[in-house]
Order: C-alpha cells, then sequence, then structure tokens
C-alpha cells in the first residue's frame, strides 16, 4: 500500500496523508454478500446514550465476510482486492470452483489471481486458513480463533499480525499485537500472513470534516463544561480538576491509571505474560 500526499492548495490538503489504494482492483461489491446498515447514533434498545460521539456519516452497506473459513479443503481463486467502509483492512473476494463467492480479510502479499484454501493439511501460505497445530513455530497469523469453531476474533484490523512462538500440550502459546503472549487451543484455525493496508496507521486525515463523514462526532472535554455537566467542570477560569484539586475523572467515576478488567476472570489463566510488565 502506498500513501498519498497533496498539494497545500486548500488548509484540509495542507497536512492531508492519504492512501493511494493501488491495491483496489474492484470497485463494486458483491450484491449477495451486502446486507444493509442501520445505525445507531450510539444509543440503545431505549434511546439512551450509551456510546458518546457517535451520529451521522456517510450510509454504509454491511460485507459479509467470512471470518470462519468454513468451507475446508476446497480451493478458490482470489477475483478482487476492495475496499470495505466498515474496517481498516482490504478485503479480498474468492470464488470457489463451484461458483459460490466470499469474503476474506486481505494479507499483505494477496494479489488478484492467487489460489487460497482452509483446511488441516494446506500448505502455510499467505491467505490460507489451518489449525494452530499445523502451523510452522515463528509464523506471523491473523483472524486468530479463541474457541474452536467460533469464528477469527484476534488481529482483524490493518496492519495487525499475531506470532506463534511455541506449543504446550493441547495449548498453542501465540504473542498478540499487544505483545500479550497468550494460550490458544491448537484446534483453533489461524490464517497465515499479515493483515493488509499497514500504512493505515500513517494516515493523517486533513480537516475534522472526513471525521463527521465517518460518524465521529466532536469530543468535548469535561474541563471545559460547567459542574452540572462534568465533575471536571467549572472552576474561576481556567482550572485544574473543576476548581478543586479531585481526581480526574469521568462522569462515571474515576479513570486515570483504574483498572477495567475483572479480577477473577477465567481466561487470566491463558495469559501467560501481560501486555504490560509490572516494574520490579
Amino acid at each position: 500500500m502506498a500513501l498519498k500526499r497533496f498539494k497545500p492548495v486548500t488548509p484540509s490538503n495542507r497536512y492531508k496523508v492519504w492512501s493511494a489504494f493501488d491495491e483496489i482492483t474492484k470497485d463494486t461489491p458483491e450484491k449477495k454478500l451486502v446486507v444493509p446498515l442501520k445505525r445507531s447514533g450510539g444509543r440503545n434498545n431505549q434511546g439512551r446514550i450509551t456510546c458518546r460521539h457517535i451520529g451521522g456519516g456517510h450510509k454504509r452497506n454491511y460485507r459479509l465476510v467470512d471470518f470462519k473459513r468454513k468451507r475446508t479443503n476446497d480451493p478458490a481463486k482470489v477475483i478482487g482486492i476492495e475496499y470495505d467502509p466498515n474496517r481498516t483492512a482490504r478485503i479480498a473476494l474468492i470464488e470457489y470452483e463451484d461458483g459460490e463467492r466470499s469474503y476474506i480479510l486481505a494479507p499483505v502479499g494477496l494479489e488478484e489471481g492467487a489460489t487460497v484454501q482452509a483446511g488441516e493439511s494446506v500448505a502455510p501460505k499467505v491467505g490460507n486458513t489451518l489449525p494452530l497445530a499445523n502451523i510452522p513455530l515463528g509464523t506471523a497469523i491473523h483472524n486468530i480463533e479463541l474457541q474452536p469453531g467460533r469464528g477469527g476474533q484476534v488481529a482483524r484490523s490493518a496492519g495487525q499480525e499475531a506470532i506463534l512462538n511455541n506449543r504446550e500440550g493441547v495449548y498453542a502459546l501465540v504473542r498478540m499485537p499487544s505483545g500479550e503472549i497468550r494460550k490458544i487451543h491448537s484446534r483453533c484455525v489461524a490464517t497465515i500472513g499479515q493483515v493488509g493496508n499497514v500504512d493505515h496507521m500513517n494516515q493523517v486525515s486533513g480537516k475534522a470534516g472526513r471525521s463527521r463523514w465517518k460518524g465521529v462526532r466532536p469530543t468535548v472535554r469535561g474541563m471545559c463544561m460547567n459542574p452540572v455537566d462534568h465533575p471536571n467542570g467549572g472552576g474561576e477560569g481556567k482550572s485544574k480538576s473543576g476548581g478543586g484539586r479531585q481526581h480526574l475523572k469521568s462522569p462515571w467515576g474515576h479513570t486515570k491509571g483504574q483498572k477495567t478488567r475483572q479480577k477473577y476472570k477465567a481466561s487470566n489463566k491463558l495469559i501467560i505474560e501481560r501486555r504490560k510488565t509490572k516494574n520490579k
């Protein structure tokens, strides 16, 4: 993927760094693999805002991506790389020998005309999906299952990859994109390669309007609000922590440094090394 810079003929183009979309080979999505996507505006079924800063944005249709790779031992040909407005990664349209089509995440190096396959005995090459028990150690993988048959849940966004480090009994030790080392059952499947669109993190939108196109509304600092609206609001002039010296917090409680993970969680025993190690 290449990045494109623009001449500063407008204020928004001065700092804009955007994708060149040179890897896209197909413009229109597959009709049978597209469903309408209803926008919630951040509200739940009672109409209450449960997720702030969401609203507006361009209309989208959802692409049905096959995270499970259900058809095993059936080779499929890549017939196009497409843009997906619902995710940072690109998606690849594949077609099986009987004419059935589906979408998969497009890893780095997967090109139109390539053949991909899923199964226990397939070769560990880019785009193929196989169980962790059959993947060579040290291989970069993505779209990893956490429970057998559930479908890929880990390492699905642009540029993400995990590394298969080792095996212990029925478990494989995988270094997650965050740096955490975690046990995952060897029967869980993963796809070979790194997710494409690697330079996504280096893009610069150039203007606030592009965030509105994406459905992201402005975020106002609590310090700028009144005491009735936020614990950090109020005070004479610019005031640290709402005029007093209480700890910075959100409207619902303390946030600075507070751990949000449940203390006793079933998956704790599967984590070998945390992404953040304590200083000794």
